[in-house]
């Protein structure tokens, strides 16, 4: 079977956010699959089966499944758009955890149209100040993820947290952010308990960002950095109750699966 290695969220290999995407005629065992994410050992591995106008979609980390990943979906779609033959602009995905979502292309740019995250404040405990090794201003709860917010982009770039720490905290993930200084806000998002220390390029973590920024800089188009090693870029804008999450994309490998 096919292999595709995508970097999402960037104009060039060797950033961005690499993905796995694999090509389905009909849907293989969650084991194989599951399998198949450990052996890739990236962020996340999209698979995908055409059923009749749209693409049935599941994503898996090196450990389990998740409910959402835009830079898996964005990698998917841009295999589809320049490999797999779609015909079209746009593709219209379904995940069986997450709905209907749908990737436009203009030009080389793609964007995702995701459902927006619900969150809410909470308080602030010592798990979290000593798993991250600094005391955020303000933190939130997401339906997956927790999310922080510090007081600039220096503390989210030099933050070092614990993960051994960080992994107890029962959350798909961490999300740290701040104001930006060349962009309108930046973040970070470490993954322990799913597998994954810090992921570079998180769509996902910006349903919860672009609302949130949104309200704050009230303003609906907004242009964002995650401040991973290998940096990614975002072009966000808020739809109501969705978000449009856009971004480049870079083929770095095209290979066959022997099973």
């Amino acid at each position: 079977m096919k292999i595709y290695q995508i970097d999402a969220f960037t104009k060039e290999i060797f950033s961005g956010n690499p993905a796995a995407v694999c090509p389905l005629e009909e849907w293989l065992s969650e084991e194989i699959m599951q399998k198949i994410a450990a052996e890739n050992n990236l962020a996340e591995t999209a698979f995908y089966v055409k059923k009749g106008k749209k693409h049935e979609i599941r994503w898996f980390t090196p450990t389990v499944e998740v409910d959402l990943c835009g830079h898996a979906t964005l990698a998917t779609a841009y295999v589809l758009f320049n490999y797999e033959n779609h015909i079209g602009d746009s593709i219209t995905f379904y995940s069986h955890r997450s709905g209907e979502l749908t990737v436009t292309k203009e030009g080389d740019l793609l964007s995702l149209n995701f459902p927006t995250d619900t969150f809410e404040a909470i308080e602030l405990t010592n798990q979290v100040t000593e798993a991250l090794n600094i005391t955020p201003q303000l933190a939130f709860k997401g339906k997956t993820d927790y999310m922080f917010l510090f007081k600039n982009e220096e503390e989210v770039l030099n933050t070092k947290p614990n993960f051994e720490k960080l992994s107890k905290i029962e959350a798909r993930g961490i999300i740290i952010t701040a104001k930006g200084n060349t962009t309108d806000f930046v973040s970070r998002f470490f993954g322990p308990r799913s597998g994954m220390n810090e992921d570079p390029v998180t769509g996902s973590a910006h349903t919860t960002l672009i609302p949130y920024w949104a309200k704050e800089l009230n303003k609906t188009k907004l242009t964002a950095l995650q401040l991973s090693d290998r940096r990614g870029y975002l072009e966000c804008e808020l739809l109501e109750d969705r978000v449009r999450i856009s971004g480049y994309a870079k083929c770095y490998l095209i290979g066959t699966l022997l099973l």
